[in-house]
């Protein structure tokens, strides 16, 4: 998914001085946060602790402007972490647990309200688009007769991406209709036939989102909010109203950059509407980290529908035996089994994490997108060292 962008931050110092002042404050907030932040007391003592460590390094080798994260440990109990700068401009600090735009974790979000409508029998898994929006999905080898609800949530329906990162990033703060954002996609043909094989792809929850709007008469993210976030009490969680471009409580700023050589660009407000079901959720690591426990705990969807949720097809493009359920993916593990969750990314914001079945979970968030293969790879080996520890 993708986010605005806001004005082009000046800096008032020159630009060698600008850099030194960012570093001085990037190394001397992250060696802060390395004694302050909530270790294990043995370990504590001893030396900083392992993610700690992981988010120095995200802040300091890769030139994040801020990382965080929360871990829920095999005992249950909550440990936050932050390092880098909240604010470039200002040098603020990273709010403990603040919150960020989740991206596609939107996606598991959307997933479980559809699904908690197949258990009230409003929908049916393995039924076409047409019978819930007749017509909607037409187009060059794009027919909605033939296309199921299941292949929309699990990313085998061949419809073509209705996403252009471009156009978002040139205008961050313009409002989309999700029909208008679907033109986008019926104008294009067809990746490949319903069921033929996997390709992540945001329009398909687009139209998901569609379908739960026509299926309860109600918009998109009340549902969102009633049937997920107030139901399991999660606080700093919500689906941002239509024109509702800020973050509303506590929060590092998000930045984008298009090089490696580029200015850091603020772009932390953003209109949410190009995300929609597929990415405007916004939300905090820990409650991240409480929606995963609470779905794979059964509090969110009975058994059936879970175990539909849990039922995934190979998507090794995410990764080396990755697999993808509805809205949902399965990790594995270098120390054995696997995790559950999503992530998202979205200029100016990365979350990557997820859950154990014995209840180990974590979250970390970026406040940038990561430049490149080395930097993602750093963000998963945190995730993984963090749930086989």
């Amino acid at each position: 998914m993708h986010a605005r962008v806001s004005p082009r931050f000046r800096p008032t110092l020159s630009r060698g001085g600008r850099r030194k002042t960012l570093l001085a404050v990037t190394v001397l907030t992250g060696a802060v946060m390395t004694t302050g932040a909530l270790f294990p007391p043995a370990a504590s003592a001893a030396k900083p602790d392992t993610v700690q460590k992981s988010l120095n390094t995200l802040v300091v080798d890769d030139q994040i402007p801020s990382a965080s994260a929360s871990v829920t440990d095999r005992k249950g109990r909550m440990h936050h972490y932050t390092a880098g700068v909240g604010d470039l401009k200002t040098g603020a600090k990273v709010p403990k647990d603040g919150q960020v735009r989740a991206a596609s974790n939107t996606k598991a979000f959307t997933a479980v309200v559809a699904l908690q409508l197949v258990a009230e029998k409003k929908i049916a898994l393995d039924a076409p688009v047409d019978t819930y929006l007749p017509g909607l999905l037409r187009g060059e080898g794009i027919d909605g007769r033939h296309i199921t609800i299941r292949q929309l949530l699990q990313h085998t329906s061949g419809l073509p991406e209705y996403l252009d990162k471009g156009a978002v990033l040139k205008d961050p703060q313009r409002y989309y209709e999700p029909r208008e954002l679907l033109a986008g996609a019926l104008a294009q043909k067809a990746h490949f036939s319903p069921g033929a094989k996997w390709e992540y792809n945001n329009t398909n929850y687009l139209v998901a989102g569609l379908i739960i709007q026509k299926v309860t008469g109600r918009p998109l993210g009340e549902e969102i909010n009633r049937r997920i976030v107030d139901r399991i009490g999660l606080r700093h969680t919500y689906f941002p109203t239509p024109g509702d471009m800020t973050i509303r409580e506590p929060h590092a700023k998000g930045y984008h950059r298009d090089t490696a050589d580029s200015p850091w660009r603020d772009v932390t407000e953003v209109d949410p509407s190009w995300g929609w079901a597929a990415g405007a959720v916004i939300s905090t690591n820990s409650d991240l980290n409480r929606f995963y426990t609470a779905l794979l705990g059964g509090r969110l969807l009975p058994p059936a529908q879970l175990a539909q949720m849990r039922t995934t097809v190979p998507a090794e493009a995410n990764g080396p035996g990755v697999r993808y359920g509805l809205g949902l993916m399965s990790t594995p593990l270098p120390c054995g089994g696997v995790y559950w969750g999503h992530g998202g990314t979205i200029p100016g914001y990365d979350t990557k994490g997820g859950v154990t079945e014995d209840g180990r979970a974590v979250n970390i968030a970026l406040t940038a997108m990561p430049g490149d293969s080395a930097t993602g790879q750093h963000v998963q080996t945190a995730v993984e060292t963090t749930l086989c520890r």
